[in-house]
């Protein structure tokens, strides 16, 4: 290259701004494409939500974890754009040593096939060790907004590092039916039987309920790591946490939040106490690679299952064939967390920047007010087991 040419190109470079053209072929410039499109359907300004469900009449609900934010009430219905306490302020607020009649620390909130609202209550405050009392799974009658049956997990069941996460239902199973509950912190499944309220615990520290070790998630372009003030980064391993049920109630699915693969189970063997947990790890089945990471999951009717990708921004559902088509692609998605399929055929997610907390960025909060719930329009049906 001549010395006049290498001029010509450091002009350009330089100020191609200047140049003819330059200007126009600037906003031509490619970009990230979207697939599907989202709508936002709700905000957030005071703490961040993680579980939205919708009933038959159409009410949302939301729940806020106790994992930093000032948290003044746990679980909340949405009414024209506004939080209220769900199903009361009392039940919402907690004083020391009556953790069995409040609600603690929720993670989840759930619509089970009889319209019935199901909240899910870790007991663990910031993934602090819990208390008898603490983890439980309350019942609430959408008609009357009352309790109608809470189950307060033995220690036995919810242990002192458990992290009770998500829930699904088979209420066609026994006199009452089960819900399977993943258990985040000691890596394991939890079974209940909704009539008796036994419950007890499964796949127990299997491959499959643990995070996968070395596994480094990336999101927005970063490695997913804990960073905290005065020690060494260290990468995010959490267990157990999405799940979703087949529409025949045959198998449970459900995926570690570091893990990159879809796995189920039988949920006959989940719930004969008699099949040993060797026996129950026997029906596993690896479904394969899903596309990213996941936090929700959901299923519908037609035997198809969604998966939450919080590495891509991204929703993605799994065929019964077991083809992967993504559903849904936007830049707005920062970290889809809770996937809920209600009747009036729209997948409902929160987006909730969980990965740009203070505890991944060296004590500094980057996330942007406000967090959003979005849904997409699948033209599916929740899948019901009455």
């Amino acid at each position: 290259m001549n010395r006049c040419a290498s001029v010509l190109i450091a002009a350009i470079f330089l100020f191609g701004s200047a140049l003819p053209g330059f200007a126009a072929s600037q906003k031509q410039l490619a970009k990230e494409r979207t697939v599907g499109n989202i709508e936002a359907v709700a905000f957030f300004n005071g703490p961040m939500p993680t579980g939205v469900p919708v009933s038959r009449t159409g009410r949302m609900f939301v729940n806020f974890p106790q994992w930093g934010d000032k948290v003044a009430y746990s679980v909340a219905e949405v009414k024209n754009g506004k939080t209220v306490p769900y199903p009361n302020a009392r039940i919402n607020t907690c004083g020391k040593g009556n953790q069995k009649d409040c609600f603690v620390a929720v993670q989840s909130v759930v619509v089970d096939p009889k319209d019935r609202l199901w909240v899910v209550d870790t007991g663990s405050i910031q993934f602090g060790p819990t208390a008898f009392g603490g983890p439980k799974m309350v019942g609430i009658d959408l008609a009357t907004n009352k309790v109608f049956k809470t189950f307060i997990f033995p220690e036995d069941v919810a242990l002192k590092n458990s992290y009770l996460n998500d829930v699904r239902f088979d209420l066609k199973r026994g006199t009452e039916g089960f819900a399977f509950i993943t258990d985040s912190g000691a890596n394991a499944i939890i079974v209940v039987d909704l009539a008796s309220g036994k419950s007890w615990r499964r796949l127990v520290d299997h491959a499959t309920t643990k995070p996968v070790k070395g596994m480094i998630a990336m999101v927005e372009g970063r490695p997913l790591l804990l960073n905290i003030p005065n020690k060494k980064p260290f990468p995010l391993e959490v267990g157990a946490d999405g799940i979703a049920i087949s529409p025949d109630g045959g198998r449970l699915y459900y995926s570690p939040l570091t893990s990159r693969h879809l796995y189920s189970v039988s949920v006959d063997a989940l719930v004969d106490p008699s099949v040993a947990d060797e026996k129950v790890a026997e029906t596993v089945k690896d479904h394969g690679y899903k596309g990213g990471a996941s936090d929700g999951l959901e299923s519908d009717s037609e035997g198809r299952v969604y998966l939450s990708d919080y590495e891509h921004n991204a929703i993605h559902r799994m065929m019964p064939d077991g083809s992967i088509e993504t559903i849904a692609h936007d830049p707005r998605m920062l970290w889809p967390d809770t996937l809920s399929l209600a009747y009036d055929g729209y997948l409902y997610f929160t987006a909730n920047q969980i990965e740009r907390q203070a505890v991944h960025w060296g004590g500094k909060d980057t996330r942007e007010k406000p967090y959003t719930v979005f849904r997409i329009k699948v033209d599916a049906k929740p899948v019901a087991l009455p």
